[in-house]
């Protein structure tokens, strides 16, 4: 051997310190990279729980490989294997994830690698990390809005127990946190029914721009591999594949439109969240919260605390934030995959963790947990409903009621506001509710009033008489309820 063979010999690095080195370019580098860099772009720490839809994807690449004759059937055997074997290894706690391996995707090629030797190499060909990662978190979310399509529906089904056991409670119906006028506190319960179901219609549209696949688009510009991508989609059950190859890497939109959609459900969480603490409290004293959902105080003995609607309150910022993150993360990214875009994970993942918690927990808050021997959910929030009914009292709820009986009598509706507002005025002069002034006071407001006004200033009354489709007269609350049981059914 000459000298200079010698010299390139000894400069060359073998197959195997290849596949013990760290990154997948170091050939071309002339200096490792530093400690502090590893740490600073390494994420496999983090975006390791995409590992099933790392090898998900990876088996379907295999597969389709080989269908193509781009890999041989025995390569494709061997990537199943060795791909079984990473699974248990993962699944018990065997795995040795490498911070120098920087991410799922490396730490799980270089095992295959090391398991099956040159098929592990040959699974790459036609992709690269820029489409595996898009396909990956995907895939991933795809099965998190499933889970959480789930959990919608669990809330709403408790909700609408609740309401059910509810429908003839009158609450007092707040405007601006003023008594406006009687409701059911059924009714109110289905509000909340409505906003959930809109949550659970947006995830299923998410997932539906979610569920499309980016693998094949390479780096950036396709493959000259000679793959077939729409096998692959079929293959993970996607719903279709991604037309632009520069649009399939950089992509982030199906990340924010789930962030955006999860930061509205948790509004939708934090405003049931402020009621329940009002309610509460011990100056409304509406409902009860079972103890294992609330906290005393370190020196107040006498304390409730509604510790888990509060701390959903505060978590809705911080939901709504990671939505306000992935939109500046991705506002001035040129074409195509930037590594700014391995920023997305967290808040996404986070996203996802705070949101199937919230809901978790706030199905059994609400509605109960169920008892395996009676069948029927116990523990859930307690309703006083002798105390929301005198509430509805103080607020002369049924003025509007009075207006409306007046404009039957043949009033113009602005006539008969004033008409009741000095009404209210009198009522308030003497400390007593509409329905508690004499006949002849009432009639000294305008001749045409008779003694059926009593009837439409009662709260039973007032809740009654709005039976058209959505209001909150019983009836309709009982309509409402058999539409959602079908359709949550």
């Amino acid at each position: 051997m000459s000298s200079s063979q010698a010299n390139n010999a000894a400069s060359a690095p073998s197959h195997n310190q290849l596949d013990t080195k760290a990154q997948a370019w170091s050939a071309l580098f002339s200096e490792p990279m530093s400690d502090l860099v590893k740490r600073y772009t390494s994420s496999v720490f983090f975006d390791k729980r995409l590992w099933q839809a790392d090898i998900a994807g990876s088996l379907a690449h295999a597969e389709m490989l080989a269908a193509q004759g781009v890999i041989s059937a025995e390569d494709h055997a061997s990537i199943q294997r060795g791909m079984a074997q990473i699974t248990s290894e993962i699944e018990s706690g065997a795995f040795e994830w490498k911070l120098d391996l920087e991410d799922v995707h490396l730490n799980i090629e270089a095992r295959l690698t090391q398991l099956v030797g040159d098929a592990g190499k040959r699974l790459h060909t036609g992709r690269s990390r820029n489409d595996q990662v898009a396909t990956d978190v995907r895939l991933w979310l795809r099965g998190e809005i499933d889970l959480i399509g789930d959990l919608l529906k669990e809330l709403q089904i408790s909700l609408v127990d609740v309401a059910e056991q509810n429908v003839d409670v009158i609450l007092p119906g707040f405007t601006h946190l003023q008594v406006a006028q009687p409701v059911s506190f059924g009714h109110h319960m289905l509000a909340y029914v409505e906003m959930f179901k809109r949550d659970a219609e947006r995830m299923a549209d998410v997932r539906r721009r979610t569920n499309v696949l980016p693998l094949g688009a390479a780096a950036l510009a396709g493959t000259t591999y000679p793959l077939d991508r729409e096998r692959v989609a079929k293959t993970l059950g996607m719903e279709g594949v991604c037309q632009n190859s520069l649009d399939a890497v950089s992509d982030r939109d199906f990340a924010i439109e789930f962030t955006a959609a999860a930061s509205l459900c948790m509004v939708h969480v934090s405003r049931l969240s402020e009621e329940l603490i009002i309610w509460m409290s011990q100056n409304f004293g509406f409902i009860k919260i079972a103890d294992r959902f609330t906290t005393g105080s370190s020196i107040m003995p006498q304390k409730k605390n509604p510790d888990v609607p509060e701390l959903a309150r505060g978590k809705t910022g911080r939901v709504v934030g990671h939505l306000m993150g992935l939109i500046t993360l991705m506002k001035g990214q040129p074409l195509a995959y930037n590594k700014d875009n391995q920023e997305d994970k967290e808040p996404l993942f986070d996203t996802v963790d705070t949101l199937k918690d919230t809901l978790r927990i706030f199905a059994e808050m609400v509605g109960g947990q169920l008892n395996p021997a009676t069948g029927k959910k116990e523990g859930g929030i307690t309703v006083n409903a002798p105390a929301m009914e005198q509430a509805a009292l103080k607020g002369y709820a049924t003025a509007t009621d009075l207006a409306d009986y007046l404009v039957k009598k043949g009033l113009p509706f602005r006539d008969a506001h004033e008409t009741v507002a000095h009404a209210v005025k009198a009522a308030t002069t003497h400390a007593c509710d509409l329905s508690e002034l004499p006949l002849t006071v009432l009639q000294g407001f305008h001749p045409a009033i008779e003694k059926d006004v009593y009837e439409c200033l009662s709260l039973r009354g007032s809740l009654n008489a709005r039976n058209t489709l959505g209001g909150t007269a019983p009836a309709q609350v009982r309509v409402q309820l058999a539409r959602h049981r079908a359709r949550l059914a």
